[in-house]
């Protein structure tokens, strides 16, 4: 395996079309895009990385499944009252769907559906009360409590808010929300910022590979029905309106964020963390795609079958 992920990192340096890296929020263009990493962590309990695996880079829309994971377990399935389950087929950051339908965002992926599932976590606390929750979640799951937040990436992300403040309004508008616009804004920033490795983001995610069991802990952190939920949501809405396209080349649920990274859930094998800061035109890593087809197609570890 480790020699797999070394091929791929190695194949990955060739490439000459690497993606634009992500300038509308400026503390991200600076990142440079000739970077790649790649981390696999089993169920076994194996590691293996290849590339910049160890550098921590802002994990930003990836970050929503672990939101989702917390909201789920304080509400249930009262939380879909308020988010949907379906993929939009419309950009990130569209506006249009919520006027159509009664500012209910279709999944909790796109941005209007995370600052949804945002104010659903908060539950009237304050952002900071919140973010510690989070922020606790995120180490136990990866049990790395060096993982913080990117305070210059969120106040970048908070000083170029208004695509995501028309968002929040909207659906404030149709009482979709309950907290104050603006601390749930911050929150989400923060969320977006969570700076994380390769390695750490692997493990983070193994939960989700294993019927939602922590690994190496071996305790449970969602049921198995859970797990399968949170992974199913992944395959049909991951990577916005590209999520097909994903689902036709590497056949895993995942969820891309527009730092770069990608993870990807292998159920009963493991997850897979890549990154690649550039972009492809829907926001998805133009090479960490290309990494996990690659690896998909040399494992067969599909869920569609070898």
């Amino acid at each position: 395996m480790q020699e797999l992920l070394n091929e791929i990192a190695e194949a990955m340096a060739t490439k000459t079309e690497r993606g634009k890296v992500a300038d509308y929020i400026p503390e991200l263009a600076h990142v440079d895009p000739n970077r790649f990493a790649i981390s696999l962590a089993t169920v076994n309990g194996e590691r293996y990385s290849a590339g910049c695996a160890a550098a921590p880079f802002s994990i930003q829309s990836i970050s929503k499944v672990f939101t989702l994971t917390i909201a789920l377990g304080k509400m249930g399935d009262a939380l879909w009252a308020n988010v949907g389950r379906e993929p939009s087929g419309d950009p990130f950051n569209s506006i249009v769907q919520l006027e159509h339908e009664g500012g209910k965002p279709r999944n909790p992926f796109i941005n209007a559906g995370a600052i949804a599932v945002v104010d659903a976590i908060m539950m009237g606390h304050e952002p900071k009360e919140t973010l510690a929750e989070l922020l606790n979640f995120v180490r136990y799951i990866a049990d790395d409590e060096s993982i913080c937040f990117d305070h210059t990436v969120a106040a970048s992300e908070m000083a170029h808010r208004d695509r995501n403040a028309s968002l929040a309004h909207f659906m404030k508008a149709f009482g979709r929300l309950r907290h104050d616009v603006d601390k749930v804004l911050g929150t989400y920033f923060h969320q977006c910022a969570i700076a994380m490795s390769c390695e750490q983001l692997a493990h983070a995610g193994l939960f989700l590979a294993s019927d939602g069991v922590n690994q190496p802990s071996n305790i449970r952190v969602v049921s198995p029905q859970r797990a399968r939920r949170i992974n199913s949501l992944m395959m049909m809405c991951g990577h916005y309106d590209a999520s097909g396209e994903f689902a036709f080349r590497v056949g895993l649920p995942g969820k891309s964020g527009v730092g770069g990274g990608i993870l990807a859930i292998a159920p009963g094998q493991g997850a897979i963390a890549v990154w690649s800061p550039g972009l492809d035109e829907y926001g998805n890593s133009l090479l960490g795609t290309e990494a996990l087809e690659m690896f998909v197609q040399r494992t067969g570890w599909s869920v569609f079958g070898h």
